[in-house]
């Protein structure tokens, strides 16, 4: 069995594509732990790192599968079943808006380098996202004064529903999402490229300082509402809390 040092230098050696099979036997969870140590601490090139990040399958509960092509703003179910991606607005407005893909593409955009932190303690450093503020969609519509939070609904169906909830939800209060101390951020880009379908395109949210169940993807409706909602995973088990700080000693400072 190979110790970390002799995996390092194999993987060096390797280069992105073939280290990708080199690990092929190793799990997600298990190569995740292992990077946590291996890759930040003995240095291996941050091209390989990001290519395993892009590459090893993602956890998500929705059963539909889909392709999406950016430059057409097209969603393409397994199947053949196509359709133009929608971003709807509504809930406590005046009036419901609804958003194409190119809509989205032309809101003041910006970058941010973010940690993602999953629950199961495994972290990924330094993702560059690009997206836009909430602001932006705020000053599209006319919220009714009694909205406190924003539900975020996700398109196509879970594989099971958790008390009735047959796709996945998070929530957030409406003053967190505008606050820039969280640097909640709704992403379109990850890592100068359109958001890839594992990753959550179209239209994913980001909150860095949140464990990442609350960072929902496949964002097709935005709701405006009273109070606060469980979201899916909490929903499923209480366990995954509704509001999900990520422990202070997971955190880094920045320069």
């Amino acid at each position: 069995m190979l110790v970390f040092g002799d995996m390092r230098q194999e993987i060096e050696k390797a280069g992105p594509k073939s280290a990708a099979l080199y690990i092929k036997g190793i799990t997600r969870r298990l190569f995740l732990k292992i990077a946590g140590g291996l890759f930040f601490m003995t240095g291996v090139p941050s091209s390989v790192y990001a290519y395993f990040i892009d590459s090893l399958p993602v956890r998500t509960v929705e059963k539909g599968r889909f392709k999406f092509n950016a430059k057409m703003g097209l969603i393409e179910w397994e199947g053949g079943k196509k359709e133009k991606y929608r971003l709807v607005v509504d809930g406590l407005v005046k009036e419901t808006k609804t958003f194409s893909y190119e809509d989205l593409k032309t809101i003041p955009q910006v970058e941010q380098v973010s940690d993602f932190h999953c629950v199961e303690g495994w972290s990924v450093q330094d993702i560059k996202w690009g997206g836009f503020r909430f602001k932006e969609i705020l000053s599209k519509v006319e919220p009714d004064p009694r909205a406190t939070h924003i539900v975020f609904h996700s398109f196509g169906k879970t594989g099971s529903a958790p008390k009735g909830q047959g796709h996945y939800i998070e929530s957030f209060p409406i003053s967190e999402l505008l606050g820039t101390e969280r640097e909640i951020l709704l992403v379109l880009n990850m890592n100068n490229n359109p958001l890839p379908e594992e990753h959550g395109a179209p239209l994913r949210l980001i909150a860095p300082y949140d464990l990442a169940y609350k960072s929902i993807k496949f964002i097709s409706r935005i709701e405006f509402a009273r109070g606060e909602r469980p979201g899916w995973w909490t929903l499923a088990n209480p366990i995954y809390s509704i509001k999900a700080r990520v422990p202070g000693n997971r955190l880094r400072k920045r320069d």
